[in-house]
């Protein structure tokens, strides 16, 4: 059996969908952004609300203007007069006029201690930005680390699990040791794709999942298997690992009735009257691995 991991999500569409999601909920007139290379150099290519292309691929020299100083810095920074101001440099004044910008704020993205990418919130009114605009970047930019952090994290169990199964002989077996190996990474998984706001990510894990669930099975899984809920089955792949109800509602983030209520459904879907009955049935099923 080989697992193969979904195509890498690149930085730029997660970039791009924060973007968008900063202007409809903060207000600005303009909300734009780019990928970091090596901690180092932005690149402006993410924008929503522009009204010209005078920005479009401008590479950001370490500590440079706006977005190279935040990169440095790795710290947010707002001004609210951005031709006068004496805080930046102004290297890029020319494309920033072009844009009609005023006032902006930009806020590093840092996963692992390395700055990933950079938002921008900025307004073409000769206004001061108020505290609600300047949160709703910093926000994006917290939003957008998290994001960034699980799939990486998912990336790193992909390659793991993908060595795993790459190492295991033909005969691997659901009975086989390499197989709890097999399961923990299944219930990794479902619990990491719970987290993941890209919903076209979280669709490809639960799909890598579901593979990893049929292949302890020798027949295709059949259309009359009781179908399980998606939070069923990441109670189950919990509780398969021998887990406590007050240990998998903490690893969900669910209440522990809530856990119970989950477990009692699928039990009851499955026709079972405990738990390890419940696991037993659904393993060969092929519901879980």
């Amino acid at each position: 059996m080989t697992v193969k991991p979904p195509p890498a999500s690149e930085d730029e569409r997660q970039i791009k969908r924060s973007i968008r999601a900063l202007r409809d909920t903060s207000g600005v007139d303009l909300a734009f952004g780019g990928a970091v290379t090596r901690g180092r150099h932005a690149q402006l290519t993410e924008f929503s609300g522009n009204s010209t292309g005078a920005l479009y691929g401008l590479t950001l020299g370490f500590g440079m203007g706006l977005g190279g100083k935040v990169v440095a810095l790795r710290r947010p920074i707002a001004v609210n007069d951005y031709a006068n101001s004496k805080r930046i440099s102004h290297h890029y004044d020319l494309m920033v006029a072009a844009e009609g910008i005023r006032a902006v704020v930009a806020a590093p993205v840092v996963v692992n201690r390395t700055v990933r990418a950079v938002l921008y919130g900025a307004v073409r009114e000769n206004v001061g930005l108020g505290d609600r605009t300047v949160d709703a970047v910093m926000h994006a930019a917290r939003d957008l680390e998290q994001d960034l952090a699980v799939r990486d994290d998912l990336a790193r169990r992909f390659d793991a699990l993908t060595q795993e199964v790459s190492a295991a002989d033909q005969s691997l077996t659901p009975a086989s040791p390499r197989w709890e190996t097999i399961r923990q990474a299944y219930a990794e998984l479902r619990v990491l794709a719970q987290q993941l706001t890209d919903s076209e990510l979280r669709d490809r894990v639960t799909a890598v999942c579901d593979k990893l669930a049929g292949a302890g099975v020798s027949t295709p899984r059949s259309s009359s298997v009781p179908a399980l809920s998606s939070r069923e089955l990441d109670v189950l792949s919990c509780v398969a690992l021998g887990r406590t109800n007050a240990d998998v509602a903490d690893e969900l983030g669910l209440r522990a009735e809530t856990v119970k209520s989950y477990l009692r459904s699928a039990m009851r879907r499955l026709g079972c009257h405990s738990r390890l009955e419940t696991v037993m049935v659904a393993r060969r099923l092929g519901l879980l691995p």
